[in-house]
C-alpha cells in the first residue's frame, strides 16, 4: 500500500457564496500556492536568465573593444543566446497577458 500513499481523495466542492457573495468564495477556495510558486519561480528564472545573458554579452563587447577578447565568434554567440532568451520572455509574457484576458471573459 505504500505505492499508493501519493494518491489524494477527490473532495467535494462547495456552493459558491451564498446568493453570489464573492467574499466567501475567496474564503472556501483552496490555496494555490503552488501552482503561483511555479509561475513565480518560471518567469523570475527567465528574467534572471535575459539578464544574464545580457551582463554576458556587455561583457564580451567590452573584451573585443578592449582587445581582450581571444575567439571573436564568442561575441554574435552570445548575442544570439540573449536574443533566444528575451523571446523566450516576450512570449512567456505575451501568453500570459494573453491567458488572464481568456480568464476575464469567463463569466462566473
Amino acid at each position: 500500500m505504500d505505492g499508493a500513499a501519493f494518491i489524494v481523495p477527490m473532495t467535494p466542492w462547495g456552493p459558491i457564496g451564498v446568493n453570489g457573495n464573492l467574499d466567501q468564495v475567496q474564503q472556501n477556495a483552496p490555496a494555490a500556492s503552488g501552482e503561483v510558486s511555479l509561475f513565480k519561480s518560471v518567469f523570475k528564472d527567465t528574467v534572471g536568465r535575459v539578464k544574464e545573458t545580457q551582463a554576458d554579452v556587455e561583457n564580451k563587447q567590452y573584451l573585443l573593444m578592449t582587445g581582450q577578447l581571444d575567439d571573436a565568434h564568442t561575441l554574435p554567440i552570445a548575442e544570439a543566446k540573449a536574443g533566444i532568451a528575451l523571446d523566450v520572455l516576450i512570449t512567456l509574457r505575451n501568453k500570459t497577458i494573453e491567458s488572464y484576458n481568456e480568464l476575464i471573459k469567463i463569466n462566473v
